[in-house]
């Protein structure tokens, strides 16, 4: 991947907003129109009090809105992919699959964006003894974040599944 994603989380109206005008970079929902805004920029007068107002978050954070037992996403997002036409749309309550890579050296094969089906290997990983042992998903889905524990030496990926 040539640089780091963006990540847009769901907010409250005035984190966006003050008098008319973006505080931060944001995101605002309105049926089918979205209208991205920067720091200063004007709110459109359209935009009413049923749109959803999503903010830039840093994207390393992204592990804070999923749970990581049920892999439930907590808040409505978007990802931004480096290419800045690529977005990643996820609501509250989709559930993600969280991949855990760990072993003696871990090699990552898919990165955030890629599709990979359910046969692919997405991660590779090396035992002590030199074996290779390729990891593949329970499901076809789309990588939306490569977590690194750092307690932990290890991955954890997280998938959202395709429709079933």
């Amino acid at each position: 991947m040539a640089g780091i994603p963006k990540l847009y989380v769901e907010s409250e109206r005035g984190n966006c907003t003050e008098n008319g005008r973006a505080t931060s970079e944001c995101v605002v929902i309105e049926g089918n129109v979205e209208v991205w805004l920067k720091k200063g920029d004007a709110l459109p007068g359209f935009i009413g009090e049923r749109a959803e107002f999503l903010i830039k978050e840093v994207y390393d954070r992204f592990h804070l809105y999923v749970d990581q037992l049920s892999g439930e996403v907590k808040a409505d997002a978007v990802i931004v992919l480096p290419d800045g036409r690529t977005r990643i749309y996820l609501r509250r309550g989709d559930r993600l699959i969280l991949l855990p890579v760990e072993g003696f050296t871990k090699t990552l094969i898919a990165d955030v964006g890629n599709r990979v089906r359910r046969g692919d290997a997405f991660a590779a990983v090396t035992t002590r003894k030199g074996e290779v042992h390729y990891l593949r998903p329970p499901r076809a889905g789309t990588v939306v974040f490569i977590d690194e524990v750092s307690n932990r030496p290890h991955y954890i990926y997280y998938l959202l599944p395709e429709g079933e």
